[in-house]
């Protein structure tokens, strides 16, 4: 089941999510090794195709739009990185420049 970004959700809960989608993003570039929260996804395997597909994917579990302006490399350096943007579109925390 889908959540929306008005759900409800745990920091950990929205971790976890982005942990799967991360995940599977580098499983689909033959990249197999465990990643943690603030791992940097580039240096970890994962080529900026990669990124692209894991922002179409985040948007989709969460059911937003991530704006133009937010998807910067910084957004998506670490999952830990991806959650706070996650969270702050979802009116959850401020979003961090």
């Amino acid at each position: 089941m889908l959540h929306r970004a008005e759900d409800h959700v745990t920091e950990d809960s929205v971790t976890d999510r982005i942990t799967r989608l991360a995940t599977l993003a580098l499983f689909k570039q033959s990249v197999t090794k465990p990643i943690r929260p603030d791992d940097d996804l580039r240096s970890s395997g994962l080529s900026s195709l990669g990124l692209v597909s894991l922002m179409l994917s985040v948007e989709a579990e969460f059911g937003l739009k991530i704006p133009e302006r937010d998807m910067t490399p910084t957004n998506f350096r670490s999952i830990a990185r991806i959650a706070e943007l996650v969270q702050a579109l979802a009116g959850r925390a401020p979003a961090r420049v």
